[in-house]
């Protein structure tokens, strides 16, 4: 079944301006052939305002953009034949299994994952998460044995954070860019937080600043790797 490739997604506005910036033009240069209100352009690059399925569809054929591209990041960034197949990509049901360490993974700025899934899962109760991710080592068992794989959505909030929970949490290189599956919980100073390992053979807690957490992911759910 084919989706509607002109949905709106909440990174369609930064990929928008990465595909400005990659044909080195304004604002005014980019928009104008299409739309008259440039500042609701502007508002969309910037994330402060989701872009209509119509005015995506006029900018995707007007500057022969990949919608692939546009609604999941993936692909080239430019339509670069007359094949309707490419003009009109299917897009693969559920969500994106990766098969890899999480230590090796690619978190990019404007997309969640950057490396190419290996398969796509389509349960609909976990359809609204980012990732379907194997974990390796003991330091959250028993909640999480190693070779199971988690199912993770990311979280926009930050000041919203369920205390006792798992996630998956990224770092840059203020904190040695750790990438870490651990139980969140509240710091005397609310400008930290602390990272606990579930194993009690895993003693003592990793503080870190709010600041230097690059992406944070909610662990929603888990499945055993003979169920896939």
């Amino acid at each position: 079944m084919r989706k509607n490739i002109y949905l709106e997604t909440d990174k369609a506005g930064a990929r928008l301006r990465e595909v400005r910036l990659t044909k080195q033009m304004t604002l005014s240069q980019f928009y104008t052939p299409i739309t008259k209100h440039i500042g609701n352009c502007s508002s969309i690059e910037s994330g402060r305002r989701r872009i209509g399925k119509r005015l995506s569809k006029e900018i995707l054929e007007y500057h022969r953009i990949n919608p692939r591209y546009l609604n999941t990041g993936m692909g080239e960034m430019f339509i670069r034949s007359d094949d309707p197949a490419e003009q009109q990509p299917h897009l693969e049901e559920g969500v994106p299994f990766f098969n890899v360490n999480l230590t090796e993974m690619t978190f990019g700025e404007l997309q969640v994952f950057q490396d190419p899934p290996e398969y796509y899962v389509n349960y609909r109760p976990f359809n609204d998460c980012d990732a379907y991710l194997p974990i390796y080592g003991d330091s959250m068992y028993p909640k999480f044995t190693s070779g199971e794989i988690i199912i993770v959505k990311e979280i926009r909030n930050r000041d919203i954070i369920q205390w006792g929970e798992a996630y998956l949490v990224v770092a840059d290189e203020r904190a040695n860019n750790i990438t870490t599956v651990k139980l969140l919980f509240e710091d005397p100073n609310p400008e930290k937080i602390v990272l606990r390992s579930l194993n009690p053979e895993f003693k003592g807690d990793t503080v870190i600043q709010r600041e230097v957490i690059k992406r944070i992911f909610l662990v929603k759910g888990k499945v055993t790797r003979n169920h896939l």
